[in-house]
């Protein structure tokens, strides 16, 4: 491939990525807002978000939770987060001694509390421990923010109107992955608006 097919390649990915974003921009909108209004609400109440994904979604859990606990751009207070998807020894041991589809929901059962968030992220909307985990916050009276993609999947079923789905409508796991890094920048904006200190 010559330097020249290669530099085409990469263009046609910043093209689809930014193509991805203009097309699902309108309707993830109000859903950013919403989810972002959750979260804030249920801070300032005392409670705390536990994210959680696999793989790029895990990435992104901790990536939501590290610009939580530390800061994304504005100087406020430190804020209560936790992504489930670090601790080593907790993963391996529930999946060892239960199975792997339950290595978040023990952990929401365990640190979950009336008024916390659950933030659950999944690019197909069919992730098994994700799923659990939606389904034990359900029954823990949390909130729950859902990241999905393509048509929502099981995710979008299981959450009916218990929850805020926001659901990137792309079939491509590389877009929908790019969209759900901008909508938890967007999230994270909004938070900081809310408790950084007005000058």
């Amino acid at each position: 491939m010559s330097e020249h097919d290669r530099i085409a390649r990469v263009k046609q990915h910043f093209e689809a990525s930014i193509k991805t974003k203009q097309l699902t921009m309108d309707a993830l909108l109000p859903p950013i807002v919403q989810a972002a209004e959750m979260i804030c609400e249920s801070l300032k109440n005392g409670g705390k978000v536990l994210s959680c994904g696999n793989g790029g979604s895990a990435g992104d859990a901790q990536h939501f939770s590290s610009e939580m606990v530390n800061r994304y751009n504005l100087e406020r207070p430190g804020l209560a987060a936790v992504a489930l998807t670090t601790d080593s020894s907790t993963l391996t041991s529930i999946a060892n001694d239960y199975d792997y589809s339950r290595v978040f929901s023990r952990q929401v059962e365990a640190l979950g509390n009336e008024g916390d968030i659950l933030f659950a992220i999944s690019t197909s909307g069919n992730s098994a421990n994700v799923l659990e985990a939606v389904k034990t916050a359900q029954a823990k009276a949390l909130g729950i923010i859902a990241l999905s993609g393509h048509s929502g999947g099981k995710l979008s079923a299981l959450l009916n109107d218990r929850g805020i789905e926001i659901c990137v409508a792309s079939d491509s796991t590389a877009r929908i992955q790019e969209v759900h890094l901008l909508v938890i920048h967007c999230i994270c904006d909004l938070i900081d608006t809310q408790f950084a200190p007005q000058e």
